[in-house]
């Protein structure tokens, strides 16, 4: 049953940047939505006043800019910067006046519930990452400790990921998947000859696994290319690599994507490669744009989207054969890509946006109502 938030809600999210993130493009999406149906939305980050958001947002949204971006050096600087935060988002509150702050990301979810305490504002937090593999100091831990039991919800995108955190640490829990979001009036230019994978060019999404893979398989199919959408630390090691197997002109490394999401005009096979995720948003964005999916069975969140063999390939973790052979098994069947990707755009309606911002009403009603 769809829920129906006041037509007068103050949603306020917060979220350290408005980066090319997962974590920014959800909260970008569910913003817009709200915003578009006449609710009262705003997003505080820690991005410099001058930074531009990677994904579009509607002129309805307020956006905060604080400018106070992660502190370099030791705990001592980690400190003050958090106090500065904090009491930067207390003046956010004050000013926008939500009825319900969502905060995305640990140190973000800690400091919005210490904000919120003294205005009495119920925080929605929210984890997006695979917390088995996230490293924090003993600080970060005992703060999380402290003050996740003191927000009014706590909102993943798996039972995996949840059952990690001990219950005291995840109130009225809900696990929420992510929303698709397509380009609008995206165009289809494929030409039937690439592979994409797409991410930060960094070690969790083990592009280089990739590579090795495509390398066993690219003598048997000289007209299909590699392409690896994404920037990061690890530019200059693929680079050398794509170099060293002598495949400079059948792999491309052209960074971000002009537009969000546009990645899919080209695309013919898509390959996720990750060590762990949250939740892959592009392995969605991949199925709603009617594109075979290949994906390393990595947590999380990779197994609710994909029935291997019937919306999509899965092979075992970081098994560099297996994902060759399963791209190759691909390549060479024209209609096997077909019939994955019917079955795959079908799976993706139940990740409309209108469907999962329907969940998030459900929350966000409830915690509006508690005050």
């Amino acid at each position: 049953m769809t829920v129906q938030l006041a037509d007068d809600a103050r949603i306020l999210f917060v979220l350290p940047s408005l980066g090319a993130g997962g974590s920014e493009r959800v909260v970008t999406t569910l913003a817009n939505h709200w915003a578009k149906q006449g609710r009262q939305i705003g997003i505080a980050n820690f991005d410099d006043p001058e930074f531009t958001p990677f994904y579009p947002l509607a002129d309805e949204v307020a956006l905060f800019r604080l400018g106070l971006p992660a502190a370099s050096g030791g705990l001592p600087g980690q400190l003050l910067q958090t106090a500065r935060r904090i009491k930067a988002l207390q003046r956010v509150y004050r000013e926008f006046k939500p009825d319900v702050v969502i905060s995305f990301l640990t140190k973000a979810n800690v400091m919005s519930v210490l904000a919120a305490r003294a205005a009495g504002i119920p925080v929605i937090i929210s984890e997006r990452n695979n917390p088995t593999l996230q490293q924090f100091n003993a600080f970060w831990r005992a703060a999380r400790a402290y003050t996740y039991p003191k927000a009014f919800s706590f909102v993943t995108m798996t039972r995996g990921a949840a059952d990690y955190y001990p219950e005291r640490q995840r109130p009225r829990t809900t696990i929420i998947p992510n929303p698709v979001n397509l380009p609008e009036n995206w165009q289809d230019q494929r030409q039937g000859n690439t592979i994409t994978a797409v991410g930060r060019l960094a070690d969790q999404k083990q592009f280089h696994l990739l590579i090795d893979a495509f390398a066993l398989i690219a003598a048997d199919f000289p007209k299909w290319n590699l392409r690896i959408w994404g920037e990061g630390a690890a530019r200059a090691d693929l680079e050398r690599q794509r170099a060293q197997l002598g495949l400079d002109d059948r792999i491309a490394l052209p960074g971000l994507t002009e537009k969000p999401g546009q990645w899919v005009e080209t695309a013919d096979v898509f390959v996720l490669c990750s060590a762990y995720e949250g939740w892959p948003n592009v392995i969605v964005e991949a199925m709603a744009a009617k594109l075979p999916v290949v994906a390393f069975d990595c947590e999380h969140g990779v197994t609710d989207m994909i029935e291997d063999g019937v919306t999509g390939r899965l092979v075992p973790l970081g098994d560099v054969p297996a994902l060759a052979s399963a791209m190759a098994s691909l390549l060479q069947d024209s209609t096997l890509r077909q019939e994955l990707a019917l079955r795959a755009g079908e799976a993706s309606a139940r990740y409309d946006t209108e469907v999962i911002a329907d969940h998030w009403n459900r929350i966000v009603a409830d915690a509006i109502a508690s005050l």
